[in-house]
């Protein structure tokens, strides 16, 4: 038996020889299939390795062919059901560089590797360079945690606070990418991250929202009102290429947290930020817009028990040329749709983002493929729909009751930022990253 297999592997090799067919050594032995390294590990990467690593929200890592073969068969169950990888903007409005989602093609590229039994392959020559950009192996350049722990309260209510972390920068610099971690996963709501360089509202660590030293930021503005903002499924912000958030040197990051209520005994919290700097020391900087309550149209902000509503926000005329580089749609569990796009002065459309099944536990910071120019005299318009009836699951109070604007985890927002760079002739036509 083992003799025949002898003889028919010799006479296929002299039948490709007579041909001219090349056969290498390091082909003998293999048929063509899918493998890890070459075929499933770029799918794993870019679509579940951001939620799948430490530090995360993901409930075990997929960086690794061994972390990625144990779960591969409830890998191969969720992505064909499409229940992951989450991905909430239609790609069909605007493409994104941080996009989640997978085509027919990879998912069935998936499920072929794990019938064949999940076959390696040869792994690539690793070096510090072919790391995911966006795995926890990269080591930051600057993390910053909150002092000390804090204790978040059991009252049964939002907690709000502010928290004042010294950077110590020796110089400025210029952020390429920015993260937070938050240290209670379950009870940290979400969080906005502000710079100060006055050091004159220092003494704000740790205290409440409500809290009357808090109105010194109406005295001393932050330098940066919205340096970066998380929320749940948000993952790190990651600039184009030759720009960057400006960091002063000496800057205070001035943590806000919102706590989500709590009865539980013990709950702590220490959150922390990485900031991973650029190479360059003077690069085009990163401005950011928020659209937020002020900007409605059609308020009051009211939201009655038992009716779905739709509101209209309105940020310009813009005053010059912008090249937007990503948003961040924020609404809490009422939201069910989302929508933002700009009309120039001539009536053309510029689309930013479409959501049509909103979800606050998948928010996103939508970071676009290509810069988008939105000219001087455009106007951004925002629209969302909202649930406050009873058949909306997410509906976080039983029966429904009349629902207004604030921070409060029962309460709503419609906000939207917009990260965004002066505009240059040709950064449409540029690869960003």
């Amino acid at each position: 038996m083992f003799g025949r297999k002898k003889k028919v592997w010799r006479a296929g090799v002299l039948v490709a020889f007579i041909a001219g067919i090349s056969i290498s050594p390091a082909s003998w032995g293999q048929s063509a299939g899918v493998f890890f390294y070459e075929h499933i590990e770029p799918i794993i990467h870019k679509n579940c390795m951001p939620c799948h690593q430490p530090g995360q929200a993901g409930p075990f890592s997929l960086i690794t062919y061994d972390d990625v073969s144990r779960k591969g068969e409830f890998i191969a169950k969720v992505t064909k059901s499409r229940y992951m990888p989450p991905w909430k903007a239609d790609l069909n409005f605007q493409q994104y560089r941080n996009a989640r989602s997978l085509t027919d093609s990879e998912i069935a590229l998936i499920q072929e590797w794990v019938a064949a039994g999940m076959p390696k392959g040869k792994a690539p020559k690793k070096t510090k360079n072919t790391l995911p950009r966006n795995t926890a192996l990269i080591t930051p350049d600057l993390s910053l945690k909150v002092a000390e722990p804090y204790q978040i309260l059991t009252t049964g209510i939002d907690d709000f606070r502010f928290f004042n972390v010294p950077t110590q920068l020796k110089r400025d610099q210029y952020l390429r990418k920015i993260e937070f971690i938050p240290g209670n996963k379950r009870l940290v709501h979400h969080s906005r991250l502000m710079t100060d360089t006055t050091h004159k509202v220092r003494d704000i660590h740790g205290l409440s929202a409500n809290d009357p030293q808090v109105n010194q930021f109406e005295k001393y503005p932050p330098v940066d009102k919205f340096l970066y903002g998380w929320v749940p499924g948000n993952f790190a912000i990651e600039f184009p290429k030759g720009t960057g958030k400006k960091l002063y040197k000496d800057s205070d990051i001035i943590v806000n947290i919102h706590y989500s209520p709590n009865r539980r005994e013990n709950q702590q919290d220490q959150s922390t930020v990485n900031f991973y700097f650029t190479e360059e020391d003077s690069l085009r900087e990163v401005h950011s817009m928020a659209i937020a309550e002020q900007n409605i149209t059609n308020g009051p902000f009211v939201i009655p028990a038992e009716e779905t509503k739709i509101f209209y926000s309105k940020f310009g005329p813009l005053p010059i040329d912008i090249s937007a580089v990503a948003v961040l749609p924020h609404m809490h569990f009422l939201g069910k749709t989302f929508r933002a796009f700009a009309i120039t002065q001539e009536g053309d459309a510029i689309f930013l983002v479409k959501i049509d099944d909103w979800d606050f536990n998948w928010q996103d910071t939508y970071q676009f493929s290509k810069l988008l120019k939105i000219p001087r005299g455009s106007t951004i318009f925002v629209e969302a729909t909202f649930d406050n009836t009873v058949a909306n699951p997410a509906n976080p109070t039983r029966p429904p009751k009349t629902v207004t604007y604030g921070w409060e985890t029962a309460s709503e927002m419609l906000d939207m930022v917009l990260y965004y760079l002066v505009y240059k002739p040709g950064d449409e036509a540029i690869d960003p990253y």
